[in-house]
C-alpha cells in the first residue's frame, strides 16, 4: 500500500508540472480563441536563455529577471505581430501562424545560445524526501508548491482585479467587450505576456528535472490530454486534467507497463484523452456550445 501511495504521489505531483505548460494554452485560448501551438517553444526558449545567462556568469535572480523581461516583452510583439494582423481571421490561419512561431522561437533559441544540453539547478535537489514512510521528490514538491502559488496569485489577478475582470469579459464576448470600451489588444497582449511567464516558471521547473534541451519543446504534446481532459478554458481545469494525467501515467507506467513493453508513458495519456472524447468532448470544465443550423 505504501508502494503505491508512493507512485500515486509521484504522478500527481508530476501531473501538476504538466499543468504548468497546459495553463499557458488555457490563458491565450481563453481569451482569443487561439490555440498557441508555440507555447511549447515559449518554454523552451524561457529556459535555455535563462540557463545560458547563468553560465555567462550572471546572478541566478538577476538571469531570471532578465529572461522574465524578456518573455514579457516577447508576448507583447507576439500579440502585436502575429495575433492583431490575423484578427477575425479562420481559426486554422491563427493556429498555422502559431505553428511558425513555434519554428521561429526554437531557432532563435538555439541561434542565440547554441543547441547543447544544459543542466539547471534552482537551489532544489531532485532527491526523495522520506515523510510518513512514503519517498516524494524535493523538487516535485517545491514545483506543486510553485504551481498552487501561481494559479493562486492568477486567481486573484482575474477575479479582483480591473483588468481581470476586463479579460472575462473579453473570454465571454470580445464584441460585447469592445462595445463598452475594453480595449481588446491590450487585454491580448497582458495574456500573451502572461503566459511568457508562466512558460518561464515550467521551462525553471522543467529544466532543473529533465535539464534544458530541445525535448522541453514536446511538453507541449503532453499538455495536450491534460487539455482535453480539463476543457481548453479553465484555468481549474488545467490543473485537474494534469493531476489525472500525471496519476494515471505513472501507474500505468508501473502496473500495466511490465505487461504490454515500455513506453506506455508515452502513449497513454493520448490513450486515455481519446476515449474521454468519446464521453465529454469538452472537457470536465469545458462549455458545451450549441450550434443552431
Amino acid at each position: 500500500m505504501a508502494f503505491f501511495i508512493e507512485v500515486l504521489i509521484g504522478g500527481l505531483l508530476a501531473g501538476i508540472m504538466y499543468s504548468l505548460v497546459a495553463l499557458g494554452f488555457v490563458l491565450i485560448y481563453k481569451a482569443s480563441g487561439v490555440f498557441n501551438f508555440a507555447q511549447g517553444a515559449m518554454v523552451f526558449f524561457a529556459a535555455l536563455t535563462c540557463v545560458s545567462l547563468i553560465e555567462h556568469g550572471w546572478n541566478f535572480w538577476l538571469a531570471v529577471g532578465a529572461t522574465l523581461a524578456a518573455m514579457v516583452l516577447l508576448g507583447v510583439i507576439t500579440e502585436r505581430v502575429v495575433l492583431r494582423p490575423l484578427v477575425n481571421q479562420p481559426p486554422i490561419s491563427l493556429f498555422m501562424a502559431t505553428i511558425g512561431l513555434t519554428f521561429l522561437l526554437e531557432g532563435m533559441a538555439q541561434l542565440l545560445w547554441g543547441a547543447q544540453p544544459h543542466g539547471l539547478d534552482i537551489g532544489v535537489q531532485d532527491v526523495p524526501l522520506e515523510v510518513q514512510g512514503v519517498l516524494v521528490s524535493q523538487l516535485d514538491l517545491f514545483a506543486a508548491a510553485t504551481a498552487a502559488v501561481l494559479v493562486t496569485a492568477l486567481g486573484v489577478f482575474f477575479s479582483r482585479t480591473k483588468v481581470g475582470r476586463a479579460l472575462r469579459a473579453v473570454a465571454d464576448d470580445h464584441q460585447a467587450a469592445q462595445s463598452v470600451g475594453i480595449p481588446l489588444h491590450h487585454i491580448w497582449a497582458m495574456v500573451w505576456a502572461v503566459a511568457g511567464v508562466v512558460a518561464l516558471v515550467a521551462g525553471l521547473l522543467w529544466g532543473a528535472r529533465t535539464g534544458v534541451q530541445f525535448a522541453l519543446t514536446f511538453t507541449a504534446l503532453k499538455a495536450l490530454p491534460v487539455l482535453i481532459l480539463g476543457g481548453f478554458e479553465s484555468i481549474v481545469g488545467a490543473i485537474v486534467g494534469g493531476l489525472i494525467i500525471g496519476a494515471t501515467e505513472k501507474l500505468a507506467e508501473v502496473y500495466i507497463g511490465p505487461y504490454v513493453g515500455g513506453g506506455i508513458e508515452n502513449w497513454f495519456p493520448y490513450v486515455l484523452a481519446m476515449v474521454f472524447l468519446l464521453v465529454r468532448p469538452e472537457g470536465l470544465f469545458g462549455e458545451k456550445r450549441i450550434e443552431r443550423v
